[in-house]
């Protein structure tokens, strides 16, 4: 299963109070040749998606990017004009 960094639950619980209507982030795939994901902010997982809470942050995974990221973990930080960057590595 995803898990995220401190770092990441932070930004992830931070974005998701800035809209009062979302209750977490969802990540879609676009492709299983070609892993692109969206990430969009989400009032509630969709049927099919695999939840996953950690440290008070909630992110939503599409059938799809919850198989490819099952043994990932995500970070998250803000770059130097304020952007968030997610990166993903294996689990240790």
């Amino acid at each position: 299963m995803l898990t995220l960094t401190e770092n990441a639950s932070t930004i992830v619980k931070g974005i998701s109070s800035q809209t009062p209507e979302a209750s977490g982030l969802r990540i879609t795939s676009e492709s299983k040749a070609e892993p692109a994901f969206g990430v969009t902010v989400a009032e509630t997982p969709e049927p099919g998606d695999q939840v996953v809470e950690q440290d008070g942050a909630t992110v939503y995974l599409d059938p799809t990017s919850s198989d490819q990221l099952d043994d990932k973990v995500l970070d998250a930080g803000i770059d130097e004009a304020g952007n968030v960057e997610f990166s993903l590595t294996f689990q240790g």
